[in-house]
C-alpha cells in the first residue's frame, strides 16, 4: 500500500478478483486489487471503459449477479469483513454504512413513482423513520444539497425534473443515513459543465461535513484534479499504479499512466491532434502473457514478458512496472 495518508482507514480491499463464467470462457473482470480508502479521503478510480472499475464497485457492494462471483479476496469496512456476511446482513450496510450513486440517475430511480415516494421508502428503511418523519427528512436533505423548491421537487415524477436536480436526490438518498463510505460511479456522467461542477462540489461538501470517504470512479482527468486525495489506475481489470494524486497527475511511473495523463493535457491545451495510446484495450479473454501493457507500451522489452507485480515507486506510489526495479531492468536489457 502507498505511504498512509489522512485519517484510520475505512475501507480495505486485499487481493481482491471477480470474474464471470461466460459461455466463451472465463473473464477475469477485476484481478487481485488491494486498496485502502482512509477516512476523509477521495480515492478516483480511473481507467478505459472495460478496465474494472464499475465491478470493483459492485464487487464492494457484494451487487455482483451471475454468471459473475467474487473469486478471492478481503473487503473490510472497518472491522467488518463484507464478504463473509449473511445477505440480509450486508443489505443492511448497503445504504447504511456505505452509500451508493450511480451514472444514470434516471435509471436508479423508478419511472412510474414520485420522486418523494421513493425518498420516503428509502427513509423508512434505512433509517427506520415513520412517514410523517421521512418525509420532513426528505425535506432537509434535499435543503442541505441546495435543491430548489424541495417541496416541488419531491411531488414530481423524476422525468419531471433535470438530471442534474436527479443525480443531487440521488445523492441525498445515497446520504440520507450519515454513511461511512460513498461510493459514485461515474457521477457526471450526461449532465452539462456546471451541473457536473455543482454535483463535484457537493460530494467534497459532504466528504467534509460527514468525515466520509469517497471512492470515485471515473474516465475523467478534469474530475481527478479538482477531487481526488489518492488516484487508483486500472488496467485490464489490474490495478497499475497507485498514489497521491498530484504525483500520479504530474510524473506518472506506469507508462499507462503517462499515457491517459498525456491525453487528457491534448485535450486541455486544444492541440489539433488528439496524443492517444497506441493500440487496443486487450481481450480480457485473452491476455497477452506477462505485462497486459506491454502490446502498447513504448517502453517494452525481453523482461516484460513477465508478469510485474505492484513495486514501490516515488513519492509513496506503488506501480506495476518493471522500469521500477532499476536493477533487473538494466541487468535484462532490451
Amino acid at each position: 500500500m502507498p505511504a498512509e495518508r489522512g485519517g484510520p482507514v475505512t475501507l480495505a480491499v486485499r487481493g481482491l478478483s471477480t470474474v464471470f463464467e461466460l459461455s466463451s470462457g472465463r473473464l477475469p473482470a477485476v484481478r487481485d486489487l488491494d486498496l485502502d480508502i482512509r477516512q476523509g479521503e477521495i480515492v478516483t478510480v480511473v481507467g478505459e471503459s472495460g478496465s474494472g472499475k464499475s465491478v470493483t464497485a459492485l464487487s464492494i457492494m457484494r451487487l455482483i449477479q451471475p454468471p459473475g462471483r467474487i473469486e478471492a479476496g478481503s473487503v473490510r469496512l472497518h472491522d467488518t469483513e463484507l464478504l463473509d456476511l449473511p445477505p440480509r446482513a450486508m443489505q443492511a450496510v448497503r445504504g447504511r454504512r456505505i452509500g451508493m450513486i450511480f451514472q444514470n440517475p434516471y435509471a436508479a430511480l423508478h419511472p412510474y413513482f414520485r420522486v418523494g415516494h421513493q425518498m420516503e421508502e428509502t427513509l423508512v428503511l434505512r433509517t427506520g423513520l415513520d412517514r410523517r418523519r421521512a418525509r420532513t427528512r426528505a425535506v432537509g436533505l434535499l435543503e442541505r444539497i441546495q435543491v430548489p423548491s424541495p417541496e416541488t421537487v419531491l411531488h414530481s415524477f423524476p422525468f419531471e425534473i433535470s438530471a442534474g436536480v436527479c443525480q443531487r436526490v440521488m445523492l441525498a438518498m445515497a446520504l440520507c443515513a450519515d454513511p461511512e463510505l460513498l461510493i459514485a460511479d461515474e457521477p457526471t456522467t450526461n449532465l452539462d459543465g456546471l451541473a457536473q461542477v455543482e454535483i463535484l462540489d457537493l460530494i467534497k461538501r459532504m466528504r467534509d461535513d460527514l468525515g466520509m470517504a469517497v471512492m470515485l470512479i471515473t474516465h475523467d482527468f478534469g474530475v481527478v484534479s479538482r477531487m481526488a486525495d489518492s488516484v487508483l489506475v486500472m488496467y485490464a481489470g489490474r490495478p497499475v499504479e497507485y498514489g497521491p494524486a498530484d504525483a500520479v497527475m504530474t510524473d506518472p511511473e506506469h507508462p499507462y499512466t503517462e499515457g491517459l495523463v498525456r491525453s487528457a493535457r491534448t485535450l486541455v491545451e486544444r492541440r489539433p491532434r488528439l496524443d492517444q495510446i497506441p493500440g487496443e484495450v486487450p481481450d480480457i479473454l485473452d491476455l497477452p502473457a506477462g505485462c497486459s501493457f506491454a502490446p502498447r507500451c513504448p517502453y517494452a522489452a525481453g523482461l516484460c514478458r513477465e508478469d510485474p507485480p505492484m513495486m514501490p515507486g516515488r513519492d509513496g506510489r506503488l506501480a506495476r512496472c518493471w522500469r521500477l526495479d532499476a536493477v533487473r531492468w538494466a541487468e535484462a536489457g532490451p
